[in-house]
């Protein structure tokens, strides 16, 4: 009887490869819900629409003030995070809210508005919707500019030329 031992080796699943490729991919990931594998420190997304325009306010719970007003201009999306600090150690640094506003739907960027906030168990997300149809914002690279045209000289000007004869008189 021949019995050979080959040494094993522990080969990972291509699915499982798969995962944790995606779940590295997707860690600067912003969608509405989360998308996939969401946690609250991913981010917050809220799309704005013509047909459902939407204003954020944050709330500071201990005084019941906003800190943060944003009406989201329809076809526009306000994405925030949160960066809590821990509390302890010598220096007690601030939470910060970084956020950006983007062209719907922008699931990848980086934010580079940053302002401080409460902490965490201070903090109130208000989602209100404001009157609906609202049209977007005009892309200014979509407007066409008009002829240059010196303006015509009304009939009254000493330019205008001669009134017309058929016209009654005042």
């Amino acid at each position: 009887m021949n019995t050979r031992r080959f040494p094993q080796r522990k080969i990972l699943p291509a699915s499982a490869v798969a995962m944790v490729v995606a779940a590295i991919a997707l860690q600067g990931c912003y969608q509405p819900g989360g998308g996939w594998l969401s946690t609250t420190d991913r981010g917050f997304v809220y799309i704005s629409t013509p047909t459902r325009p939407v204003s954020i306010t944050l709330i500071d719970t201990r005084n019941n003030e906003p800190f943060f007003h944003m009406d989201i201009p329809p076809g526009k999306q306000l994405t925030f995070k949160f960066i809590d600090v821990e509390e302890s150690g010598e220096r007690n640094e601030p939470s910060k809210m970084l956020w950006e506003v983007w062209d719907a739907p922008t699931e990848f960027g980086s934010m580079n508005n940053q302002m401080i906030c409460p902490p965490r168990s201070c903090r109130r997300i208000d989602v209100n919707y404001r009157p609906a149809p609202e049209d977007p914002l005009p892309n200014p690279s979509l407007i066409v500019p008009p002829a240059v045209q010196p303006p015509s000289p009304g009939p009254n000007s000493p330019e205008g030329g001669t009134r017309a004869s058929d016209r009654p008189q005042d």
